[in-house]
């Protein structure tokens, strides 16, 4: 329980650290990867390299200033934060070290202004913060390790078969290398795979979501190939270009909070951009399965035609479910393309002509995408709390992206 003086001190560093948080978290990930070159192992360098590790986490620390006397509206966030933890194999251990680097980067970049007395009531929030996310992710690692099939951290899996989905898009089907079975997990959700790429000084960690239903003897991911550029192709490239059946790779049990309601009756719509299709993949082939009769929207917006992944796929299963129907919009359209239901981007018009306004949304794509897209169906009137959606990396904020 931390003293009122100590939640008045923290709370009072908010309009700071809104305006300073990034300098903070810049200078903190620099300081602390020299110290410990080994946690290079742990994180994503292209979220690195871009920015994007270091807005998040000035995004949670102020966050955290702002709600340190209502902690539980934090917890959301703990929870997406946690998944990811403990995918990529944070541990316990290694909370010291940030809370150390943390609270050295505020005194660094505030000089003066951070007195000892800010510094020592920082100290005892970041200890009750850290015991949040240790506990949450000792409980999300004994979920793992349990389950039947289940593992603490990484696991060898073996490449089973590797199919091109799309110009862009390839999947990769996955075996566990030691026979057993293969665990259950919530359609949506990711797994992180742990890649060492000849040249290479790190280990490179990338989280893909899984794109088949849970109840195969498989995981399969479907790996969009970025352009030949650093960072963000890294891994997608060395995928697409030197991963190939009979392979071995390391994966971590499924993780996210990111999934469908199966047992929810409500009308649901599964909205994707791009390699966003990938877990409404998964959650299509679950309904399928289920031979669903909740009505069904699938809604999928690709460049073209030759990017457009699983067409085939999801036209065959839209077509045997009893109350789904699909629509498909292309950047262009052209007189080669076999479908397209709407040219260019998806309006709030058309969404609010195919999606009840009961349903339960669940979207996934770029950035931008998403940001249109949330802020379409908000406008006509679906409630926050039945819109879903999941990011590919930190999340950012999404009035800033469209």
């Amino acid at each position: 329980m931390l003293s009122q003086k100590t939640i008045d001190i923290v709370k009072s560093t908010a309009p700071v650290l809104e305006e300073r948080g990034k300098d903070i978290t810049t200078h903190f990930y620099k300081s602390m990867f020299a110290a410990h070159p080994e946690l290079l192992d742990i994180f994503n360098h292209a979220n690195q390299q871009q920015g994007r590790q270091q807005t998040a986490l000035a995004t949670t620390v102020y966050a955290a200033a702002r709600y340190i006397d209502q902690l539980e509206v934090l917890i959301p966030a703990v929870t997406q934060i946690s998944h990811k933890h403990r995918s990529l194999g944070v541990k316990a251990e290694h909370y010291p070290i940030v809370g150390e680097f943390l609270l050295k980067a505020i005194k660094e970049v505030l000089g003066d202004a951070a007195t000892d007395e800010i510094i020592d009531a920082w100290a005892e929030a970041y200890g009750v913060i850290a015991k949040i996310f240790i506990d949450t992710e000792a409980g999300m690692y004994r979920e793992a390790s349990e389950q039947l099939g289940g593992w603490m951290d990484f696991k060898e899996f073996e490449v089973a078969d590797k199919v091109e989905e799309s110009s862009l898009i390839t999947s990769f089907y996955f075996k566990p290398k030691d026979g057993s079975q293969v665990p259950a997990y919530k359609p949506g959700q990711y797994i992180t795979i742990k890649l060492h790429i000849p040249g290479e000084k790190n280990i490179v960690n990338r989280q893909y979501s899984l794109s088949a239903a849970p109840g195969q003897d498989y995981f399969r991911i479907s790996v969009k190939r970025e352009a030949d550029h650093e960072p963000a192709g890294k891994a997608s490239n060395y995928l697409h270009g030197h991963v190939n059946k009979g392979d071995v790779v390391e994966l971590s049990a499924p993780a996210g909070d990111f999934y469908l309601d199966v047992d929810n009756e409500a009308p649901v719509a599964l909205i994707s951009g791009g390699v966003g299709i990938t877990p409404m993949m998964s959650m299509l082939e679950t309904l399928a399965a289920k031979n669903s009769k909740r009505e069904i929207v699938f809604i999928h917006a690709a460049r073209n035609e030759a990017a457009h992944a699983f067409k085939e796929h999801t036209q065959q299963m839209v077509k045997e479910l009893a109350n789904a129907r699909s629509y498909v919009a292309y950047d262009k359209k052209t007189d080669e393309q076999t479908m397209c239901d709407v040219e260019g981007r998806i309006s709030a018009e058309f969404l609010k002509e195919v999606i009840s306004s009961d349903s339960i949304c669940y979207v996934c794509g770029p950035v931008p995408f998403m940001g249109a897209v949330i802020g379409h169906l908000s406008q006509n009137g679906i409630p926050e709390d039945r819109i879903k959606f999941e990011f590919f990396g930190p999340a950012v904020e999404l009035s800033k992206a469209q």
